[in-house]
C-alpha cells in the first residue's frame, strides 16, 4: 500500500487538488430539491456502462423531458444520442417514481437505492451519493480495481457481488484513512492519475 499512498500524497501536493477540493464542494452544493437529486441520478443511469462524458450530455440533451416526458418520449428523445435508449428509458421512467421512496438521510440510503431504483447497483448508488455531496462511499469501477490489483491490495473478482464490494471498499477506507483523504476525494485522485481528467 505503500506506493499508493506515495502516488495519492504526490497528487495531493499538485495543482490537481485544487480542482479536486472545488469539485467536492460542487458536490456539497447540490440543491436538495427533487429535480436536482433526480438529474444527479438519472445521469449515474446514464454513465454506467458508458462514460461520464456521454451521461453529462445526455443528461443535458433530455432537459426537461427526463422530468415531464413519458417513458415513449424518453425513449424518443435518448435514441437521438445514446445507444442502451430502450433500456435505460424505462430505467429513468420507473427511477423518478421510485427515487421518492428513498430516505437519503436513512444510514441506509445506499441499500435503499439498489434495492428500489432499476440500473443501480452498489457502484452507481455511491456515485449518486459521492455527487450530491456524501463523501463516504466509493466508486468502485475497472479503473479502480485495476489499481488496486496492481499494487496487490486485491485480487480482480470476477464477479463484483455487493459482498466484494464492500471487501474492496473496505481496502480504500485504509487508504483514504492513511492518506487523509475522504472516499470521495480519492475517488477523484485515484481517477485522475488513470485518466489525466476530474469530471463527476
Amino acid at each position: 500500500m505503500d506506493t499508493l499512498i506515495n502516488l495519492v500524497e504526490n497528487l495531493k501536493s499538485q495543482e490537481v487538488s485544487q480542482v479536486i477540493d472545488k469539485r467536492m464542494n460542487e458536490f456539497e452544493k447540490i440543491p436538495r430539491n427533487f429535480n436536482d437529486l433526480f438529474r444527479e441520478l438519472a445521469f449515474c443511469i446514464l454513465t454506467a456502462g458508458t462514460s461520464a462524458e456521454l451521461g453529462i450530455k445526455t443528461i443535458n440533451h433530455l432537459g426537461d423531458i427526463l422530468f415531464k416526458g413519458s417513458q415513449e418520449e424518453i425513449q424518443k428523445k435518448l435514441k437521438e444520442i445514446y445507444r442502451f435508449h430502450t433500456v435505460r428509458a424505462n430505467y429513468l421512467s420507473s427511477a423518478r417514481e421510485n427515487f421518492k421512496k428513498i430516505n437519503l438521510k436513512s444510514p441506509d440510503v445506499r441499500n435503499q437505492l439498489v434495492e428500489n431504483i432499476n440500473g443501480i447497483g452498489m457502484k452507481e448508488a455511491s456515485h449518486f451519493l459521492r455527487n450530491v455531496g456524501f463523501k463516504d462511499y466509493a466508486i468502485i469501477d475497472f479503473h479502480i480495481l485495476d489499481i488496486l490489483e496492481n499494487h496487490g491490495l486485491i485480487e480482480k473478482p470476477k464477479t463484483m457481488t455487493a459482498k466484494k464490494y464492500i471487501e474492496t471498499e473496505n481496502v480504500l477506507k485504509e487508504l483514504a484513512k492513511k492518506t487523509n483523504t475522504s472516499l470521495g476525494e480519492l475517488d477523484l485522485y485515484l481517477w485522475y492519475n488513470e485518466t489525466g481528467k476530474v469530471l463527476k
